[in-house]
């Protein structure tokens, strides 16, 4: 357990993309409220794994269904699922759906890991992000199949960590992925950084008749060990801090004569002109996360 003071008892929005009756986003939730929070459930209605941070075709003429839910254990608060994918459920739920908007959104607990830079592709990690755009901090949790799913690890790994992410600067993203073992066996947390695959990677092949035959399959390299596939193949939980929308802007001008009848700084406002240069974003330093209000 993190040596760290108790926060103050806070909002928490749970949400998923393996849907409401996930045995993973119940656990959690059980773990989150016997923390002393107040939880919110909101959670898709089937299984929308994959989806990013898409939100459907949401249409103004057409209703979200919307149900109430019990999840068994789970001593207060409320649980509900949502006709739609994950990132919806936030927006709702920031926007005042089901009550009170919530301080923070813990999404997951989902059935596999999410590492490395496919997690682009992630509906957990892109519920995270969506708080994160709609100005909330957010923690998405991950588990690796061992040999049982052993969510009790996750969920107890995550109430370790949440009174960091709540007390983290506005609108922090951070990805939690366990090992799947119990709790006694994890040797503890690490920081880590994204691995250029995550457990699995995209094969494509073109049968006969020209449909696409699209399968994940296990990636055959060895990851870094200080990055979150290699940190948590070596027993460690992987915390890795995350940007979804991000801006990249020059720091320092181009050093141009005074004088010129254009703007030699790219910068918010700057005509455009041959002597831009497209900013490096592979640089740190020059992303700029969006100002919100």
């Amino acid at each position: 357990m993190l040596g760290r003071a108790k926060i103050t008892s806070v909002r928490i929005l749970l949400t998923n993309d393996d849907g409401i009756e996930s045995e993973g986003i119940q656990t959690l939730a059980r773990f989150v409220a016997d923390a002393g929070h107040d939880v919110l459930v909101v959670a898709p209605d089937r299984d929308y794994s994959g989806v990013g941070a898409a939100i459907g075709n949401v249409r103004p003429e057409g209703g979200l269904q919307s149900r109430r839910v019990e999840i068994d254990g789970l001593a207060s608060g409320e649980a509900w699922s949502l006709e739609g994918p994950p990132a919806l459920t936030v927006i709702a739920a920031r926007l005042g759906a089901f009550g009170e908007p919530p301080d923070l959104v813990v999404s997951g607990i989902n059935a596999g890991l999410n590492t490395g830079r496919s997690i682009l592709h992630s509906g957990t990690v892109g519920a995270a992000l969506t708080a994160q755009n709609f100005g909330l901090s957010a923690l998405a949790v991950s588990i690796d199949r061992g040999d049982r799913w052993h969510w009790e690890t996750a969920a107890a790994l995550a109430v370790e960590v949440l009174d960091q992410v709540i007390a983290a600067p506005s609108r922090s993203v951070v990805n939690l992925n366990v090992p799947g073992r119990p709790r006694d066996e994890v040797l503890g947390t690490r920081w880590a950084r994204l691995a250029p695959f995550g457990a699995v990677r995209s094969s494509l092949s073109r049968r006969p008749d020209d449909s696409i035959q699209f399968e994940l399959i296990a990636t055959d390299y060895t990851p870094e060990p200080d990055t979150d596939q290699g940190t948590v193949q070596a027993g460690w939980a992987a915390l890795t801090t995350l940007v979804g929308l991000v801006e990249a802007w020059p720091d320092e001008a181009d050093g141009l004569p005074a004088g010129t009848d254009y703007e030699s700084r790219l910068r918010p406002g700057a005509e455009l002109h041959p002597v831009h240069q497209v900013p490096d974003a592979s640089e740190p330093r020059v992303l700029r996360r969006p100002k919100i209000g």
